[in-house]
């Protein structure tokens, strides 16, 4: 378990990451590393957004709970996509505490962040998203 979030939004920001970036060829987000990058970032540049990422796994998990008497991560993985897709558009069916439309855009940006970045910054792992797209470190 994280320092900054239980482990009931640990799932949901499993669910959420591998939603954003889903594994085909190659991981998920969390398999390579967003999740790691990510609480690393919290705890570092990205400290002052821990209590509205902690908020938007709460209400995330409340949107569905609401839709579907599921927590997010229990959703099929369209159900996660189409919850998302409605966030976008604003079209809420429970109470936010944050405005989750902006802080959602937020989180894809550090997804692929994460997912794509030096490894040294916690995610990427292995390189993983450079092999993909035929990156090479030289020198």
């Amino acid at each position: 378990m994280s320092a900054l979030f239980d482990e009931k939004q640990l799932r949901c920001l499993e669910a959420l990451l591998d939603t954003l970036i889903p594994p085909d060829d190659f991981p998920s987000a969390w398999e390579a590393g967003v999740g790691d990058y990510l609480l690393r970032q919290l705890q570092g540049d990205l400290a002052d957004l821990q209590t509205s990422y902690g908020d938007f796994l709460r209400c995330l998990d409340a949107e569905a709970q609401h839709l579907h008497k599921r927590d997010f991560a229990d959703l099929a993985v369209e159900a996660r996509g189409d919850l998302l897709h409605r966030i976008e558009k604003h079209q809420l069916a429970a109470s936010w505490t944050i405005e989750p439309g902006k802080f959602f855009q937020q989180i894809v940006e550090h997804c692929g962040e994460g997912y794509y970045s030096d490894p040294g910054n916690g995610g990427n792992r292995e390189q993983i998203a450079w092999q993909m797209v035929g990156f090479e470190v030289r020198g």
